[in-house]
């Protein structure tokens, strides 16, 4: 049945959303590593503790959701790649709790600030995607040196970026000022670093 004009859109939760995934798949969540709930309809609002339904995922993707906040994701013990891109995340706080195993985070066009806000813990991350959210300050960059294995980072489209180019400063020139930031970085906005002897 069609929506009806100005009237709010129905959202779920993640227990409905795996529920409806089960019976569309023909698949049981507790048993697959790949579980992709990606542009879900209705949307998943909330992340409630049926993340303890998905014992063996290693990859959680809710992308195109209208997710607010990362929460129960403690049960995931097998987690390394949670993709969470286009929902309404202001924050990655929620992410620590899978600091053993998480090795990728996609998180492009979300309202996020301080991406380093939870990802610091998880010390076996080595991809960072976070174009097109609301970075605006160096030091956030900074601190993600403490992120020993990360090498890919995306965090173009943020005002951070589109603040440096528009002072008249070259793509490259980005991508050198970050990589400065953070010495393990082999790839910014998907182009290799190409980092100087000095460097």
């Amino acid at each position: 049945m069609a929506q009806q004009q100005g009237q709010p859109m129905k959202k779920i939760g993640l227990k409905e959303a795996i529920k409806q995934w089960e019976e569309k798949t023909g698949k049981k969540a507790g048993e697959v590593p790949i579980v992709k709930l990606n542009g879900w309809l209705p949307p998943i609002e909330k992340m409630d503790g049926s993340t303890s339904l998905l014992i063996k995922c290693e990859h959680l993707a809710l992308s195109t959701n209208m997710i607010e906040r990362l929460s129960n994701l403690n049960s995931l013990k097998n987690l390394k790649i949670l993709s969470v891109g286009r929902n309404y995340l202001k924050s990655l706080v929620g992410v620590e709790v899978c600091a053993d195993t998480l090795e990728e985070i996609w998180a492009s066009y979300n309202q996020i600030e301080k991406p380093s806000k939870g990802v610091l813990a998880c010390k076996k991350l080595r991809v960072l995607y976070v174009a097109n959210n609301w970075v605006r300050e160096w030091g956030e960059v900074s601190q993600l040196n403490a992120l020993p294995k990360l090498e890919e980072l995306v965090l173009i489209g943020n005002p951070l970026e589109e603040r440096f180019i528009g002072a008249g400063n070259q793509m490259s020139d980005w991508q050198r000022e970050v990589g400065k930031r953070i010495a393990g970085l082999k790839k910014i906005d998907g182009n290799n670093l190409l980092r100087t002897d000095d460097e």
